[in-house]
């Protein structure tokens, strides 16, 4: 069975890591089989947004940031893990590790990975 994700990543200067973030995270998500959807947040404004229909066909949310995002509440009633952009960079195994763990659970779980 295919699993569909939809991220959004955003970092502080919202320029390098945003888009650093989007590409592992692409790549990973191909490594895996994944379908994926990443909204960027960043110095261009917010880029290839979701929609309603993205996030309600979404197995998992995936925030990868280290800022407030605009339009968090879209994520509410989601399964969501929320990892900061430089931990991700730094281990995406253990991201990518977690979501799998996440599949399984009822929407409205929320992780947080410091």
């Amino acid at each position: 069975m295919t699993r569909h994700l939809v991220a959004v990543t955003a970092c502080v200067s919202g320029v390098a890591h945003t888009y650093m973030a989007a590409e592992r995270l692409e790549k990973l998500c191909l490594q895996e089989k994944w379908t994926v959807k990443i909204e960027t947040q960043g110095a261009l404004g917010t880029e290839n947004e979701l929609n309603a229909t993205d996030i309600s066909q979404a197995d998992v949310v995936l925030l990868i940031t280290d800022i407030e995002l605009a339009g968090a509440e879209r994520f509410a009633h989601c399964r969501c893990v929320q990892s900061g952009i430089n931990a991700f960079l730094r281990e995406p195994q253990k991201v990518i590790s977690t979501v799998r763990r996440v599949f399984g659970t009822p929407q409205e779980t929320h992780i947080i990975l410091n």
